[in-house]
């Protein structure tokens, strides 16, 4: 009996500290759906699969003079079309909910890293050198890769299976366009089982 009113006493903050997995919507770029998981108290993994925003026009016309469809090609416009975007990352989780005081529910801060890839559906419109009056078009699908670094805030109801969150960061591509820097953000919601 001794031992375990001693076991109780070490592992009750542990147990009142214990966050379970939830799957939610993440509003912001990109728009995911999100499953949160955490392998310690406080490391977690989380997985987003969602729609990712498109780029500004000058990376796209840079794309397009940098890969020419035709030796003479001029470049007119582009339409671009968002696409898929997949995320796998992982956080660091420290309680800050004495903090800002508060007496219902907990706060956590966290901050980590990852890794993200986006698709982008763009055409070009072009004009080549022979026949300018003649506009050409060419459809290609932009893939960025690379990791991903973020900070936010996460917010444990009581009372009801729900957390809420927010979060900024950046995206470094690696691929396509070595050394690009997109920034990123959203607030979203997760039902916790």
């Amino acid at each position: 009996m001794k031992y375990r009113l001693i076991t109780l006493l070490v592992l009750l903050p542990f147990i009142s500290f214990a966050q379970e997995r939830g799957v939610g919507i993440r509003l912001g770029e990109p728009l995911s759906i999100t499953y949160k998981d955490f392998l310690t108290e406080y490391i977690s993994i989380e997985g987003m699969i969602g729609s990712a925003g498109i780029n500004g026009g000058s990376y796209y016309q840079k794309d397009f003079e940098s890969n020419l469809p035709e030796s003479n090609a001029f470049y007119v416009s582009h339409n671009a079309k968002k696409g898929v975007s997949f995320n796998v990352r992982s956080a660091y989780h420290e309680d800050i909910t004495d903090v800002f005081g508060i007496t219902d529910g907990y706060l956590l801060a966290y901050g980590g890293a990852g890794i993200q890839l986006r698709t982008t559906k763009v055409t070009y419109s072009y004009a080549d050198g022979q026949t300018s009056s003649l506009l050409k078009n060419d459809s290609r699908t932009n893939v960025d890769f690379g990791p991903e670094v973020f900070i936010g805030a996460e917010y444990y109801f009581d009372d009801v299976p729900i957390s809420v969150f927010g979060e900024a960061g950046f995206f470094l591509e690696l691929i396509d366009r070595i050394g690009h820097i997109k920034g990123q953000g959203g607030i979203g919601v997760r039902y916790l089982f």
